[in-house]
């Protein structure tokens, strides 16, 4: 099907890119932030279970996970203030203009000896001249595949510079997408300046934006325009599980 746009652009819907990643209950689910494994098991209780292959009626699982270290998930400002906001209801719009771009991390090397990997508005601000987007898809290299089993806990995953925060502000973004596990550094003692910033916390807070991580963009979708289709789980808390979809964005009939 056709899904006409204001502009005269279209998508078409069997187009979509799934890139979230699936949550599954073993060891080698993506996780991050030292929290064990996902575990997915029947419910068990008076003698009955739910299994169909121990002799359950039906497949009754209970799911016990952490959104913010288990995969693909979506936050808002509420992930670093006191009082409790829900990402639930954030997002009014079945679909937000998008933008995919690779990035190269620049390489850091710290006083202690680690080396970071850091996404830098050097690295970005040449991709983006001319557009006008309501979200970001940030893919960092390398792209492995393995992105989508790693366990990041004290890997130092790359992460983003405050220094791209102006650059969001001038492109429009209210929609950040990053396939690592944070926007800020893994350990930085709790300063989370990126989140601060993007999220104008605490003198400038903005509930209208939302950040993404671990998602996971295969090689072979291009960088370039897409349309969004941020689907969210409706959990009320301050993050939830998320599955973006990316649809090429065509200009014309003949595209």
């Amino acid at each position: 099907m056709q899904l006409f746009l204001g502009d005269g652009s279209y998508i078409l819907t069997n187009e979509g890119i799934d890139c979230s990643i699936p949550l599954e209950g073993t060891e080698q689910n993506v996780r991050a932030w030292y929290v064990s494994p996902p575990v997915i098991e029947p419910v068990r209780e008076n003698g009955w279970v739910g299994a169909v292959a121990e002799g359950g009626s039906v497949n009754f699982r209970s799911i016990h996970f952490n959104p913010h270290g288990h995969g693909t998930h979506t936050e808002c400002l509420g992930h670093i203030t006191s009082e409790v906001h829900s990402v639930n209801g954030i997002l009014d719009e079945l679909l937000y203009s998008s933008v995919l771009i690779t990035v190269a991390p620049e390489i850091r090397l710290q006083a202690d000896g680690s080396v970071d990997r850091v996404v830098t508005a050097a690295s970005i601000s040449g991709q983006l001249e001319g557009f006008k987007a309501e979200s970001l898809i940030i893919r960092t290299l390398p792209n492995e595949q393995g992105k989508m089993h790693l366990n990041y806990s004290d890997t130092n995953p790359a992460y983003c510079d405050v220094d791209i925060l102006p650059i969001l502000d001038k492109l429009g973004v209210n929609h950040l997408l990053i396939d690592t596990p944070s926007v800020d550094r893994e350990k930085d003692g709790g300063e989370l300046a990126f989140h601060h910033g993007f999220w104008g916390v605490p003198n400038n807070q903005r509930f209208d934006r939302t950040i993404t991580e671990m998602v996971y963009i295969p090689d072979e979708v291009l960088d370039g325009e897409y349309m969004l289709n941020l689907q969210t789980a409706p959990f009320v808390n301050d993050a939830t599980p998320s599955r973006p979809v990316l649809f090429p964005l065509h200009r014309n009939a003949e595209d």
